[in-house]
């Protein structure tokens, strides 16, 4: 049974870009499945620069280059179609992010890249992240990972 509906948008985590990357990784067939119901119902993916940052550093230094370069501008397209809307972490947003930082000092492994991704998605009222990452969870703001 899902937990889930795709009836708001998605936000994606570095993990879920890396997964969809690399159809051998054991957890490609469930976000392939939550990609295709997305896709199926016309609702939109959300991502920031800073995830896309780490993404492209990650697929670049790990996958042959025609293969990263082919997933990327596949996400750039993505964009251009408005399926995905790049969210940029302005000056405001690096503020609200660093607060956040110094809140959950009891935190130190939430890495701050996660943190602009939880500043945006409280910003843009987003609550299901495709991530295996567990600090979305643990800071306690209402989100829910996928798969």
């Amino acid at each position: 049974m899902k937990s889930y509906t795709a009836s708001e948008p998605l936000f994606v985590d570095t993990w879920g870009w890396l997964v969809l990357a690399n159809d051998r990784d054991p957890s490609f067939p469930a976000v392939a499945g939550i990609r295709h119901e997305y896709v199926e119902k016309a609702q939109l993916w959300v991502t920031t620069d800073y995830v896309l940052d780490e993404t492209i550093t990650r697929l670049f230094a790990g996958t042959p280059f025609v293969k990263a370069r082919q997933f990327c501008d596949a996400i750039f397209d993505s964009c251009k179609l408005g399926l995905l809307v790049l969210e940029q972490i302005t000056p405001e947003r690096f503020q609200r992010a660093y607060k956040l930082r110094l809140r959950y000092r009891d935190k130190p492994r939430v890495s701050f890249t996660d943190l602009t991704s939880f500043t945006v998605m409280r910003e843009l009222g987003i609550h299901h992240v495709l991530t295996a990452d567990a600090h979305f969870q643990q800071v306690g703001l209402g989100f829910h990972r996928l798969p």
